[in-house]
C-alpha cells in the first residue's frame, strides 16, 4: 500500500513538475507595438511641420502598420517660443511600458527609458540597433551599414527636456530647412561620437535634407504610443 501511495506522490509531482515547465518555456504574451523610429521621413529635412506635423506623420506610419488604433506622439522637444511654454520630450509619450513590433521590450516607463535613477542609468534602458525598429519590424542603418542612418532628431537633453540654454536645437521648432540653424540628434544604435546616447549625442550640421543625409541621418525620428 506504502508503495502505491509512493507511486501516487510521484506522478503528481511529476506532472506538476512538466505543468510548471511548460508554463515556463511559453513564450511571453505578444504585447501591442508601443514604439518604433520612422522607417522614412517626411523628405523635407527637420521641417517636420512642427511637432503637430511630426505626431501625424508618427499616426500614418503606425496605421498603415495597423497600430492605428493607439494615439502616437514624437519624441521631440522644442523651445519656448511666441508666448508657448517649451515642450519636453518625455512628457509627450505617455507612461509606458513600451515595445517594438516584434515584442521586445523597450522601456518600462519614462524613468527607466532615461535612466533618471543611479540604478536605472547602471541598468540601461533596451533601446538599440537591434531592438530600436521601425513600424514595419525592420532593422534602420547604422554604423558600418551604407548609408548610415543613425542619426534620430529629438532636439533634447540626455534626460529628455528641451535645452534652456536660449541656443535653437530644434531647427526652429522643426519648421527650418536651412543650411544653417542645428537640431540635437541620438543614435538609435548606440555608437559613434564618442558617446552611446539614443536621445542626446551630438547636433546636426544643419536643418536641410542634405544637412542631415552628410550627417550620418535621413530626417529620421522616434515615435511612442502614449496609450
Amino acid at each position: 500500500m506504502r508503495s502505491s501511495r509512493l507511486t501516487v506522490i510521484g506522478l503528481a509531482a511529476a506532472v506538476a513538475g512538466s505543468t510548471y515547465m511548460a508554463r515556463a518555456q511559453q513564450p511571453a504574451p505578444q504585447q501591442p507595438m508601443s514604439f518604433f523610429i520612422t522607417s522614412v521621413g517626411l523628405g523635407q529635412g527637420a521641417n517636420l511641420g512642427g511637432i503637430a506635423g511630426a505626431d501625424k506623420h508618427c499616426q500614418t506610419l503606425a496605421a498603415a502598420a495597423g497600430g492605428g488604433a493607439k494615439t502616437w506622439h514624437a519624441y521631440l522637444s522644442a523651445s519656448a517660443s511666441g508666448g508657448q511654454p517649451a515642450v519636453n520630450a518625455r512628457d509627450r509619450i505617455g507612461n509606458g511600458p513600451w515595445y517594438n513590433a516584434k515584442n521586445a521590450r523597450i522601456a518600462e516607463n519614462v524613468a527607466d527609458l532615461h535612466g533618471d535613477t543611479l540604478a536605472q542609468a547602471q541598468r540601461g534602458n533596451n533601446l538599440t540597433k537591434v531592438t530600436a525598429l521601425d513600424e514595419k519590424g525592420n532593422t534602420v542603418n547604422g554604423v558600418g551599414d551604407t548609408p548610415n542612418r543613425h542619426d534620430m532628431l529629438t532636439g533634447s537633453t540626455l534626460d529628455g527636456r528641451a535645452f534652456t540654454d536660449g541656443a535653437d536645437h530644434t531647427c526652429s521648432n522643426w519648421t527650418s530647412t536651412a543650411a544653417t540653424g542645428i537640431a540635437q540628434l541620438g543614435h538609435h544604435d548606440r555608437q559613434g561620437g564618442g558617446a552611446t546616447s539614443w536621445n542626446s549625442i551630438h547636433a546636426s550640421r544643419g536643418c536641410s535634407q542634405e544637412n542631415l543625409v552628410s550627417t550620418g541621418g535621413a530626417g529620421l525620428f522616434y515615435c511612442f504610443a502614449t496609450n
